[in-house]
């Protein structure tokens, strides 16, 4: 058993890979999807469904696994994103400097939920956080472990 991936759905898929690519370097692997048919509509259960969008690579891996998925459905139902929303809440990555990655993130159109903050774990280091949020609203939580 191995993990694959994790599916973001998106409002616009091409413009929320690009976030991820610049942000955080994760790298597209083709090729990009375009799904529709009966096949899809028995898996999904919606009727004459249509999909689109790519896989991202993370960096750090050099096969074609673990990747985050983004997929934009056709007439897709929306919902306000929260941190404490039970099911799903949020990605996370390690960076070299918090501070840096929240500033690409506003740049690029995401947000901050909170303030950075330091946190001194005793023999595990001291962990630098932030709760950002990508261009859609998806959660994103940043971390830094120092000795």
């Amino acid at each position: 058993m191995r993990y694959v991936h994790t599916n973001i759905i998106a409002k616009d898929w091409k413009a929320l890979s690009k976030f991820y690519q610049k942000v955080f370097k994760l790298k597209p692997i083709g090729p990009e999807r375009n799904i529709s048919g009966q096949w899809i509509d028995d898996l999904t259960n919606i009727e004459n469904v249509h999909i689109v969008g790519e896989h991202l690579l993370f960096p750090g891996y050099n096969e074609n696994t673990p990747t985050l998925e983004i997929f934009t459905y056709y007439y897709s139902v929306g919902r306000e994103k929260q941190l404490n929303l039970c099911g799903f809440s949020h990605i996370a990555f390690e960076v070299e400097n918090v501070e840096e990655t929240v500033e690409a993130i506003l740049k690029e159109g995401g947000s901050i939920l909170g303030k950075i903050v330091k946190k001194d774990y005793g023999e595990m280091g001291i962990g630098t956080f932030a709760y950002t949020t990508d261009i859609e609203g998806n959660i994103i939580e940043l971390q830094n472990w120092k000795k």
